[in-house]
């Protein structure tokens, strides 16, 4: 009896055991089974991190906007600033002549092209040197004298050009009035001689340094020469004697040859030759820098294509021979001074003559040229001038 007792006691302890186990497992491992989405607790708490995740970005995003519109601010400015840096060198270079490299002077880059109005077909005649010599509306006495004295006329002036390749001409601008009798007065003396050279340029004596700039532009355009010449109405020349000159330096790339001086600034307003611009010169009492005096002297074809080219901003001063000297003292330019171009008037050329040292160029330094020329030239070629066979004879 009492074993049957004990075995209903340990079956019913059994299965309270069980149960109890159950709830204990259960309780332990934390496994009631709730739907996660009907579970309030969760959604509420990650509504709460989205919540509390959303200012920062939001903040992030501010922040990237904020440093883009600096970027784009820092562009438009950068593109205003090139903008205004293409907007100068476009007004420097309307300024410049139209050229490749408009602040760069130019030495041996292409001529000046000959245009229509200065009667050139626009092709360059090839030749030995090209003569201009400065003349003015009032000086037809001074052309007429040189025409009966060293300048050939008509036939022998083309055959000149031919066969030497000897180009001579009386250089002249224009009056201020157009088409004035001036004007048409040199045109009727070029219809019948054919020997002068008109230039782009209004005639006047203190504009001699652009009279120099324009005859050197054209004579550039019009003929391919390796020496270019400048010489006053009132000096007596033997060519023959100039060409074999010249001849002698034909290899150098860039030589300036006349007679050198050196003479002092002039301050004083009184005086002929007063320098407004004395005082870039130094102190007072100071002298010019070495220059070919102006009453002749030559350049070879790259100076001339430099002067050419560069025409617009070569400054220039009072005195043109100065000008000349300034332009090129800056370059690498060999100065060649040349007695022989500068002699004096009888005796002087007379006994070089006589002695077989015949002088290039002859005129009187008290007057920058042969005083009285007109009346006197005539005198200094009978007793100073070559033989017919020096010129026509000359090897060039």
């Amino acid at each position: 009896m009492k074993n049957r007792n004990r075995g209903k006691i340990s079956t019913k302890w059994i299965a309270i055991l069980c149960i109890f186990s159950f709830v204990l497992g259960m309780l332990f491992s934390n496994r009631v089974w709730t739907p996660p989405e009907s579970d309030g607790r969760n959604i509420f708490g990650r509504r709460q991190t989205q919540e509390r995740d959303l200012p920062s970005i939001s903040d992030d995003c501010e922040t990237k906007n904020s440093q883009k519109e600096e970027m784009m601010g820092e562009l438009n400015k950068a593109q205003v600033a090139i903008q205004s840096l293409d907007d100068s060198i476009a007004k420097i270079q309307s300024e410049l002549p139209s050229t490749k490299d408009p602040l760069i002077p130019r030495i041996t880059e292409e001529v000046p092209s000959l245009s229509t109005d200065s009667g050139g077909s626009g092709t360059r005649k090839k030749t030995y040197m090209v003569i201009g010599i400065n003349t003015a509306f009032s000086s037809r006495k001074r052309r007429d004298s040189i025409r009966e004295t060293w300048m050939p006329q008509g036939a022998k002036l083309h055959r000149l050009e031919q066969e030497k390749g000897i180009v001579v001409r009386f250089m002249i601008g224009h009056s201020a009035i157009s088409n004035s009798i001036l004007d048409r007065a040199i045109d009727s003396e070029d219809a019948q001689h054919n020997d002068i050279l008109r230039l782009d340029h209004i005639e006047g004596y203190h504009e001699l340094t652009a009279k120099t700039k324009a005859f050197f532009s054209l004579a550039v355009a019009k003929w391919d020469a390796e020496f270019y010449v400048k010489i006053d109405d009132d000096v007596h020349v033997n060519l023959g004697t100039l060409a074999a000159t010249l001849a002698r330096h034909r290899l150098k790339p860039r030589v300036y040859i006349g007679c050198m001086k050196s003479g002092p600034v002039l301050y004083q307003k009184s005086v002929k030759y007063h320098e407004p611009e004395f005082w870039k010169f130094g102190e007072t009492g100071n002298k010019y820098f070495r220059h070919a005096t102006g009453q002749i002297y030559a350049i070879s074809k790259e100076l001339a294509t430099y002067v050419a080219n560069n025409r617009p901003i070569l400054h220039k001063y009072a005195n043109e021979d100065v000008s000349l000297g300034a332009w090129l003292i800056g370059l690498e330019v060999e100065h060649i001074d040349d007695r022989n171009l500068c002699c004096g008037t009888p005796p002087e050329c007379e006994w070089k003559a006589q002695a077989g040292n015949v002088c290039v160029a002859s005129f009187d330094w008290s007057c920058s040229g042969i005083c009285k020329s007109v009346e006197r030239i005539k005198h200094v070629h009978a007793k100073c001038s070559e033989s017919p066979a020096t010129l026509w004879g000359a090897l060039i």
